[in-house]
């Protein structure tokens, strides 16, 4: 494996991406210290010390990097450009001429990337005013943490402030974009990785701190577990083979070549769990808003604390659901039965068109069932050790893991292809 670094820092260009990389992400990360203007230091000091002992806007804090509790101009993070690209992919399902434009191959992408990019400073304003407003108002954090900007909050330092996110949330996507044309890897999936990375020092400090010694052991041996099992659902795959028979096309003889179409079992990857964290966060947010003693009572016994065993039951289900649904989504069976009868593609022992649709479709939903059951225990998992022994931090959860395995195996990936492009050894031989 040594041998293998050093060998991509042999190679030219393959230096230049990396260093380039580490570069960006360091740039990130200064701007995840940075404060906005007009914050009052006083009260971050407060609301850092509230938000490492969990809760609610942990997950929020994690996508940030931390910059959430320090009010930092990159304090919304990336999670404004996830939910535009989300809402993007469920838009190409609905909207015809969104899904003609993904059919249309780069300059059809590049249209949507542009839509994506308009909606994710629309979310970002919208975000970036709610939090300013319900947070100096002790409504987002509680009544003991308000006036991050001082008593009376004008319109114009309102307009600064939010400007201010919006800018910063607008640079991390032109950061994510840099990376991914000049460096190794998806950029958004790199800044999201360096956040991530960012907080486990921190948090495993405060899980050593709060949980004693044994039980931090436990929890350490409980994470290398469940790094293991993520990697290999991971890796794990479906192959159906594909034959494609042979054609005369001119003087040129075409097919007769036998690949296959690999189906993953995890294949909605992390954002069912970024939807059903999303779905269950709602009604806390409405709880801030709606000044109902009983909504508020059934909020904060059952929705706000994670360790509740009707939070666990409905985050797990709600996981599940929404694997499901985001892979019908992201997998159309009928468009890859037509794509391959096209082509000349078949599958041995299945009749070309509607059939392979329904063996496609049929073998999908098998191998995503215990997918989603992964998803789920992977996700609740932590929180039930959490409940069991009163610990709040908890560094090794579901989400974390995913993202950084996920992106580590891309980029390891993306390097070893580079390698082995220029006839060096990979980093598994």
């Amino acid at each position: 494996m040594f041998s293998a670094f050093r060998n991509a820092f042999k190679v030219p260009d393959l230096r230049n991406k990396i260093l380039f990389t580490i570069f960006v992400i360091a740039l990130y990360r200064l701007g995840s210290h940075i404060p906005v203007p007009g914050i009052d230091f006083s009260k971050v000091e407060e609301l850092k010390a509230q938000a490492s002992q969990g809760g609610i806007y942990s997950l929020i804090n994690l996508f940030s990097g931390g910059a959430l509790t320090q009010f930092a101009i990159f304090a919304l993070g990336i999670m404004p450009y996830i939910t535009s690209s989300i809402i993007m992919q469920l838009l190409t399902v609905v909207i015809p001429r969104l899904e003609a434009y993904q059919k249309e191959g780069a300059a059809g992408q590049k249209k949507i990337t542009q839509y994506t990019r308009y909606m994710t400073v629309v979310l970002a304003l919208l975000q970036s005013l709610g939090i300013v407003v319900t947070a100096n108002s002790g409504r987002l954090f509680g009544e003991g943490i308000r006036d991050l900007f001082g008593p009376n909050l004008t319109s114009g330092r309102t307009f600064i402030v939010v400007l201010t996110l919006t800018a910063g949330t607008a640079m991390i996507m032109w950061l994510g974009e840099l990376i991914t044309q000049r460096g190794i890897g998806n950029g958004m999936s790199m800044l999201i990785f360096a956040s991530i990375i960012s907080r486990l020092p921190a948090e495993s400090t405060a899980m050593w701190t709060n949980a004693g010694k044994f039980k931090a052991l436990v929890f350490l041996g409980v994470g290398i577990m469940i790094i293991v099992a993520v990697v290999l659902v991971e890796q794990a795959q479906r192959r159906i083979p594909v034959q494609y028979a042979k054609r005369v096309v001119g003087r040129k003889m075409y097919g007769g070549t036998s690949t296959y179409i690999p189906l993953k079992v995890n294949q909605a990857g992390v954002i069912p769990i970024i939807f059903a964290s999303s779905l269950l966060y709602l009604p806390v947010l409405a709880s801030t808003i709606v000044q109902n003693a009983g909504f508020q009572r059934f909020v904060n016994r059952f929705l706000e604390n994670g360790s509740h065993p009707g939070y666990i039951l409905t985050y797990f289900l709600l996981i599940i659901f929404f694997t499901y649904f985001y892979t019908s989504i992201t997998f159309n069976p009928v468009d890859v039965a037509d794509n391959m009868k096209k082509y000349g593609g078949f599958i041995p022992g299945i009749r070309p068109g509607r059939p392979t649709a329904e063996y496609l479709d049929h073998i999908l939903t098998r191998i995503t069932l215990p997918g989603s059951f992964f998803l789920g225990t992977i996700a609740v998992f932590p929180f039930v050790l959490q409940g069991i022994w009163n610990v709040t931090s908890f560094p090794f959860a579901g989400t974390s893991i995913l993202i950084i395995v996920g992106v580590g195996l891309e980029t390891n990936k993306q390097i070893e292809s580079q390698l082995m492009m220029r006839h060096y050894e990979g980093f598994l031989k």
